[in-house]
């Protein structure tokens, strides 16, 4: 971790970061001292997708679900620097977090971009995107959300969409197969060195029905 990145816990942390362990579900309205659509990001990683999230979409409380700590410091120093006011961390884990403090339609928009493959076929078991977590975000997406999801290994990307169209509360939102890059997620520097490197990317969107 940077001293950048443990001077902006220090600073921030007790104001904008939830633990997983909050009083749930939570009232994000009063949290956020205002009524608007309620948008989420699973796994921020460094924070660059969500700060421009948030700048370019400030009719949105924004949420990024985390436990890494050194990201957790840049998104905070990040929100700080730009003076974005409609952004709060949520430290802990995922499928815990969505569980405990996210009501049931209560979300807008979710996003997963580029979570751990675990390549190795015995490792699968530990992906985030299965069919308990699936089920659990579609339960937490107001009808007519939307998730979007993205990733660079292959598998994952075939592994993801069987899930997502198992779901019979979700719609694909490209119809079948994949979506394109949306104008709005950001290529980030490990996705572009990917893109150097001739590596692919497979996005998904899916509506969640009414």
């Amino acid at each position: 971790m940077t001293r950048g990145q443990s001077r902006a816990l220090e600073a921030w942390a007790s104001d904008w970061v939830i633990p997983e362990t909050a009083q749930g579900p939570v009232d994000w309205t009063s949290r956020f001292s205002r009524r608007a659509p309620l948008g989420v990001e699973i796994g921020f990683g460094m924070g660059q997708a969500l700060l421009t999230w948030a700048e370019t979409d400030p009719g949105m409380n924004l949420v990024g679900i985390d436990v890494y700590r050194p990201g957790i410091g840049a998104l905070l120093a990040g929100r700080a620097e730009r003076d974005i006011a409609h952004l709060l961390v949520v430290e802990g884990d995922a499928r815990v977090v969505l569980d405990r403090l996210f009501a049931t339609g209560s979300i807008r928009e979710a996003r997963i971009f580029f979570p751990d493959p675990w390549p190795k076929k015995r490792h699968h078991k530990r992906r985030l995107v299965n069919a308990a977590f699936v089920r659990l975000l579609s339960d937490r997406l107001e009808p007519g959300g939307r998730l979007r999801l993205a990733t660079d290994w292959e598998d994952y990307a075939v592994w993801m969409l069987g899930v997502l169209e198992a779901e019979g509360t979700l719609s694909n939102e490209s119809g079948t197969g994949y979506a394109g890059r949306f104008a709005g997620r950001d290529i980030t520097r490990f996705e572009a060195r990917g893109q150097r490197l001739g590596h692919g990317v497979w996005d998904l969107s899916y509506i969640k029905q009414g």
